[in-house]
């Protein structure tokens, strides 16, 4: 719309606008100008302001883009009339801000630890048409990179940044206390939730978010750091590094819900034979799985946005906890599967098979040599016994299995853009992983990966003894790493591997019907996940903001890949020219087809050894030519020394650009250092009141450390039963309840042994006192800070009383040295989600007593002035030692 002559000085009045500034800046004739811009010029910003307004200004129908240089948008003066009375005045409404004409839907999808050979559509064996029908009617994409791990490719999605630019140096239960590691995504770096739904978008996340502080997950909030604080108006799903499947930790908003309740399973697994191969699992699963109810809600979304209005396009970020552990498909996705025989000749052959396939295909360069089976860190298939083969099978069917459904039910989704009328003009990326595939599992698998974050590798006997829970609610289940290896084909490593292009080389499809039209095309330019928020912000027309909130926004750091949607650009050179890789002190630069890393030198299992104490320096140097060795499988750094240098060089001045020092190669010890959280710097708690869903980052820490558990309780007329305290559930934790009215204190030691305290008689009713004493033998978590492991998982002492009697004595001789189950909370008079012991009881298991007051007093080690002088000098041996 545009208005002339005498009516531009009524508008400047109008709108707040000088006229005569507006035409110089935006090169106006005399005798016009654009109501739009009048609408969009914030003071203090630049760039293109032209708006499009519709209807008539002023009234309740009018609608206008922004310039969206600031958000949000300042507000228009008031353009009616005012006396004194409101039939004299005239109303006047600021217009409705709606994105650019003929703006895309947006369907951005992320899965995840999933490597670049698990999908068919680029030569794996696990059928995934969804994505091989987005391939076929859009672009196939061979060079996407991530940053190796969860969190971090995540925080780089969202903002367009990197990873360490955000926070997000790492996974946000690693956080330490500088710029690029501390987990929280500052008010400077807007995400393209906040940046779309400003411009008009209904914005929606669904599945998992793993960019809230752990010391922010807790209902007590702030929660400017969940997906709702970041400019995503709905979401639906998980906080954290993952969920069990069928009965997670689960958010609608803000608020934890359990919509399984009542659609649960019978399962039951019989441990009664200690010398038993199998348990046998009886029973039958859950009617309820996330995979298909996060499906179910996104649909529902998307039809609450359609009805309310047609018009209104939307931005759906769905991003499932699949297929990171546990792999929790349904029986029938197992059943299929395993019908396939698709692994029975081992992960080698497997390897070998997709590496054909992907020749096949062309998504991998002519004559590309696969890189050599590691011998030395994963034993080949026919060194296994037979056992050892059964189990595996078992564990890489239901992974596939779990690919397959999350796949299938990603399908749901896309459909229902169709069945809606909008699948034309809805851009859709599908990327395949956040990182490489998973080796956390081990060689061996693991029915937990609880266990493995706790540095325990159960051997094969023992993970034998779940083959039939494998993928039920009753394990927290990882495949052996040989899978892993396999399904990163033609690259090597996994994911952590920040160096290795099967910790990083992802792939993705894209359709955009309305605006691709060279279907089933391959597209091999050099991209990075930062790259999506630019490309996004092209295709929608929308500008990236310079001020959001009223602070400076940090430059976008991606660069656009829209130029790839056209045939004539299919073999345009890569405009992402430079890309630093960095994760837990392992790290590679990328510049114009040159590729340094640094040498592998820790498998991701092995979280526990010391730390190489100078990641910078202390390296063994790999050069590539991408050109000819496009897998890294040719190290040329001895024939070209000065590229070296001058790589390294290169690679520090990225470092300083973005945050990425201090470098640090430790692992577990960052899961347990010291971080902000609502218990720091307490050592005792009380509670008066029931209490449920406070996540293990906001609960008192138990582990390493001596404490002494006070419940103070009234039973009623007829006795009590219920939950007292607990934290944790069925794969780690500790609980504190009455049984059939006797006091029970019982710690799940990763769901291998559980320790058992327990009075002789049920509470008469009355008041009554119960007490857990741990006297913990060990310098606790502060060796970790010398690179030391000694102090943690130490025996201990422990005493259970009833009404100051002694009841129970025991000698733990090991503890769990750093986590708990990390998707179960801290709950009082209740147990939300998983029970410690399910042969005692079921949650919620109320109690029905009264909690007058519950105690917990905590004593950590403190290390002595010789203790330091002692872990100090072992240090500095272990540095000499690396030089």
């Amino acid at each position: 719309m545009v208005v002339k002559g005498d009516d531009l000085d009524a508008i400047a009045e109008r709108f707040g606008v000088a006229v005569a500034a507006l035409k110089e800046q935006n090169k106006l004739s005399s005798n016009e100008i654009e109501i739009g811009q009048q609408l969009a010029v914030p003071a203090g910003t630049s760039g293109d302001t032209k708006v499009e307004v519709t209807g008539v200004l002023g009234s309740p129908s009018a609608t206008t883009t922004i310039s969206g240089a600031q958000l949000p948008a300042p507000q228009p003066k008031f353009g009616g009339v005012i006396k004194d009375d409101a039939l004299q005045s005239k109303q006047w409404w600021a217009p409705r801000v709606v994105p650019p004409k003929g703006a895309p839907n947006i369907l951005l999808i992320l899965t995840d630890d999933a490597g670049f050979a698990v999908p068919s559509t680029f030569g794996g064996v696990i059928p995934t048409p969804t994505m091989d029908r987005i391939a076929a009617n859009g672009l196939r994409y061979n060079r996407m990179f991530s940053t190796s791990l969860c969190s971090p490719t995540r925080a780089a999605l969202i903002t367009g940044r990197n990873h360490h630019s955000v926070g997000f140096g790492v996974i946000a239960e690693q956080a330490t206390g500088f710029p690029g590691y501390n987990s929280v995504i500052g008010v400077d770096n807007a995400t393209i939730g906040r940046i779309l739904r400003d411009n008009g978008y209904a914005t929606s996340w669904f599945g998992k978010d793993h960019n809230t502080p752990t010391y922010e997950a807790s209902q007590a909030g702030p929660f400017t750091q969940w997906p709702t604080g970041m400019g995503f108006d709905y979401f639906y799903g998980f906080v954290g590094g993952d969920a069990n499947q069928w009965e997670p930790n689960l958010f609608r908003n803000t608020t934890q819900i359990y919509p399984w309740i009542g659609h649960e399973g019978t399962l039951k697994m019989d441990r009664s034979d200690p010398k038993a191969n199998i348990w046998p699992v009886t029973g039958k699963e859950s009617s309820w799985n996330l995979i298909t109810a996060m499906a179910d809600d996104a649909i529902a979304w998307m039809d609450r946005i359609h009805q309310t209005d047609p018009s209104q396009p939307i931005f759906l970020h769905y991003c499932p906890g699949a297929t990171h552990a546990p792999h929790h498909p349904t029986k029938e996705w197992v059943d299929k599967i395993h019908a396939m025989h698709l692994f029975d000749d081992g992960y080698e052959k497997l390897r070998e098979r997709i590496f054909e396939n992907q020749q096949k295909l062309g998504v991998i360069p002519k004559g590309l040599k696969l890189t050599p089976w590691p011998n030395d860190v994963l034993t080949p298939w026919d060194k296994l016994s037979d056992e050892e083969k059964k189990l595996y099978i078992r564990q890489v069917e239901v992974f596939a299995a779990y690919v397959a459904y999350n796949d299938y039910e990603i399908g749901r989704v896309i459909q229902h853009f169709e069945d809606l009328g909008k699948l034309d003009n809805t851009l859709i990326i599908y990327q395949n992983g956040d990182n490489g595939t998973s080796a956390e599992g081990g060689p061996e698998g693991t029915f937990s990966e609880v266990a493995f974050f706790n540095g325990v590798r159960p051997p094969v006997d023992v993970q034998m003894k779940f083959y039939e829970a494998w993928g039920t609610e009753l394990a927290y289940n990882h495949m052996s790493a040989g899978w892993s290896w396999a399904f990163d084909t033609p690259f090597d490593w996994f994911k952590q591997n920040a160096s290795r292009f099967g910790g990083t080389n992802q792939n993705m499809v894209i359709q955009w019907p309305a605006r691709i039209k060279d279907k089933g095309s391959l597209r091999e330019q050099f991209m990075h996940v930062i790259d999506h928020v630019p490309t996004i912000l092209e295709a929608t027309g929308i500008k990236a903001p310079e001020v959001v909130d009223g602070i400076k926004q940090k430059p976008i750091e991606g660069t656009s890949y829209a130029y790839t949607f056209d045939k004539a650009n299919a073999k345009a050179p890569s405009k992402h020219t430079t890309q630093y890789f960095e994760m837990m002190g392992q790290w590679a630069l990328y510049h114009d087809g040159w590729l340094l890393s640094t040498k592998v030198d820790r498998t991701p299992w092995d979280a526990f050894s010391p730390a190489n104490p100078d990641p910078l320096n202390n390296q063994v140097f790999q050069l590539y030519d991408l050109s000819t060795s496009w897998n890294q499988s040719e190290d040329i750094a001895a024939q070209h020394p000065d590229k070296v240098k001058e790589m390294r060089a290169m690679f520090l001045e990225e470092a300083k650009k973005y945050q990425v020092l201090p470098l640090d190669a430790s692992v577990g010890a960052r899961v347990a250092s010291a971080r902000p959280s609502l218990t720091s710097g307490r050592d005792e708690y009380v509670y008066t009141q029931p209490m449920t869903g406070l996540p293990q980052g906001d609960a008192p820490y138990l582990l390493d450390t001596s404490y002494t558990i006070t419940a103070d309780i009234t039973v009623p007329d007829g006795g009590a039963e219920g939950m007292i305290v607990t934290s944790g559930g069925r794969f780690a934790g500790f609980g504190m309840y009455l049984l059939k009215g006797k006091p029970v204190f019982l710690w799940n030691l990763l769901d291998l042994e559980r320790v058992k305290w327990e009075g002789p008689d049920a509470l008469t009713p009355g008041q009554h006192t119960i007490e857990f004493d741990s006297k913990y033998d060990g310098l606790g978590v502060g060796t970790m800070a010398y690179n030391n492991f000694s102090g943690i998982g130490r025996p201990a002492d422990t005493t259970f009383k009833v009404d100051g009697k002694v009841v129970a004595t025991k000698k733990m001789e090991r503890t769990i040295p750093i986590i708990l189950q990390w998707d179960e909370s801290f709950d009082i008079g209740s147990d939300t989600i998983t029970g410690v012991n399910d042969a005692d009881y079921k949650p919620p298991f109320p109690l029905t007593a009264k909690l007058n007051k519950l105690t917990i007093k905590v004593d950590r080690p403190q290390l002595s002035a010789a203790d330091i002088k002692k872990f100090e000098e072992a240090l500095k041996k272990v540095e000499s030692g690396r030089e």
